[in-house]
């Protein structure tokens, strides 16, 4: 059996990649893809906590169905938005996105 220390290490790399994407990105696409990447380290870390906590409840399965469930809404409404800056502006670059300023 793998040990609870290594899916934590592994969740926490891939949350640092995220957040590096995050931070260093100027593609909103890439930014969407590094969010992602950071929600599914949560995943991990639901799942592997779950396992070893209490595997006889469900908790931490539907914890991670709902985080599943809001990466793909938050993955859907932010491509539309993205496609629709990118049809007014012909950018995705995210310094450049002032659509709100007056």
């Amino acid at each position: 059996m793998i040990p609870l220390s290594w899916y934590l290490l592994l969740a926490a790399a891939l949350f640092c990649i995220g957040l590096y994407g995050v931070i260093a990105r100027r593609n909103a696409v890439a930014i969407l893809m590094s969010v992602e990447l950071m929600l599914n380290a949560v995943n991990i870390n639901l799942i592997a906590f779950w396992r070893y906590g209490m595997p006889e409840q469900v908790t931490g399965m539907a914890w991670a169905v709902f985080v599943l469930t809001v990466a793909a809404a938050e993955a859907a409404v932010g491509l539309a938005l993205l496609i629709a800056i990118y049809r007014t502006r012909e950018s995705v670059v995210a310094e450049e996105l002032d659509l709100l300023k007056n």
